[in-house]
């Protein structure tokens, strides 16, 4: 028999679910501001799942994913092994405006969450003790979380794979056990796998403090990002994918004896990658010249090294560059809009990766410039 579990005001006994919410900072206006959280409590032993959305005001289809996760294990909660804990909306401030950021800091509310490899005597501002606060709440918790995102223009569906670091915080044997869960529960969700930006370049990022790289290599919770098709608006296909990976890591690590009917099998609806070798998220390829962009792959169509990806023309459409591969790969999404400055990015991609995925953290690199999609 289960522990009764609390999460903010969502409260659950063995076999019960409930719904509440989760104070995070005062409001100037007066009341709080808080997050919606669905606790489902099985009655039987098991690990506790953590299911996120909606860090990102825009990302629509992650909300959606998250809120038909919770609907389905409050169903379901006397069928558990374990727990569930679902806040399908982690940026309440960002959803308001439906954008990326907030009005907290007009930046990346997925950049604050604890790091403890890092100092800073800065005091934290709001953003960072939102992020933290929701971040306390899952470390104190979790065995595993899903954090649920959408990606670029006509993105198709993938799960990216954060790299284990390892130093100070823990050993490199401790950063393997991590990653051999990390790799069970990437397979899990049963959509094409990327692994995330190589070590140097994450960290310039800071995505050590996404959801996902501080559950990882902070708390030491194996969690994978899902990036489920465009921004904005609720991709009907994309949401019925994501509900089958929730549901595929639920069956994975015992909280389901099996997927329950109605939700497809994980991956079932989405197409495979096309390329047969491991592939990283990469931002680019990039124009040398300003002008108005032409895509020549669609997303989920390959590419190798020197094939053309997009052409670059001129206001009266004459052909100034055609923008090539410089690696083997293929297409994630395109990148908004159509007008395109020097050096800017003409999509988002996956590319050949022979890199390792347990790494020593070591000094902050520039890194490159996020695209302004995604986790």
């Amino acid at each position: 028999m289960t522990d009764d579990i609390a999460v903010g005001t969502a409260a659950a006994a063995p076999g019960e679910a409930d719904d509440g919410w989760l104070p995070v900072t005062e409001l100037p206006t007066g009341g709080t501001e808080r997050l919606p959280v669905t606790v489902a409590n099985g009655t039987g032993d098991g690990p506790t799942l953590w299911v996120t959305g909606g860090v990102h005001g825009d990302e629509a289809t992650g909300v959606a994913v998250a809120q038909d996760a919770a609907a389905l294990v409050r169903d379901r909660a006397a069928d558990l092994a374990g727990a569930v804990v679902v806040v399908p909306i982690v940026s309440p401030a960002g959803v308001r405006r439906n954008e990326r950021t907030t009005y907290y800091g007009d930046d990346d509310p997925n950049r604050y969450f604890p790091d403890t490899d890092r100092e800073d005597e800065r005091p934290p501002e709001t953003q960072e003790r939102i992020d933290t606060a929701l971040y306390e709440a899952f470390a104190d918790s979790a065995d595993l979380l899903v954090d649920c995102h959408t990606a670029q223009v006509g993105s198709v569906p993938f799960v990216i794979r954060d790299r284990v670091l390892y130093g100070d915080v823990r050993t490199e044997a401790e950063a393997e056990a991590i990653a051999a869960e990390l790799d069970r529960l990437t397979d899990a969700v049963g959509l094409p796998p990327l692994r995330e930006y190589p070590a140097a370049e994450y960290l310039g990022q800071s995505l050590q403090r996404s959801t996902a790289g501080a559950a990882t290599n902070t708390a030491g919770v194996p969690a994978v990002t899902l990036e489920l098709g465009g921004h904005s608006v609720v991709s009907e296909a994309a949401r019925r994918a994501g509900v089958a990976a929730v549901v595929g890591a639920a069956v994975e690590f015992g909280l389901l004896d099996e997927q329950p009917g109605g939700v497809a099998a994980p991956g079932a609806t989405v197409p495979d990658a096309p390329v047969d070798f491991p592939v990283r998220r990469f931002v680019g390829p990039r124009t040398e010249t300003a002008g108005l962009v032409r895509h020549k792959l669609a997303p989920g169509e390959a590419f190798e090294t020197g094939d053309t990806v997009a052409e670059v023309v001129s206001p009266h459409g004459e052909v100034r560059e055609t923008v090539t591969a410089d690696a083997d790969g293929y297409v994630i999404g395109h990148s908004e809009g159509v007008a395109v400055y020097e050096g800017q990015a003409v999509a988002s991609t996956a590319v050949r990766d022979d890199g390792v995925l347990v790494a020593p953290r070591e000094e902050e690199g520039n890194g490159e410039a996020d695209s302004g999609d995604g986790v």
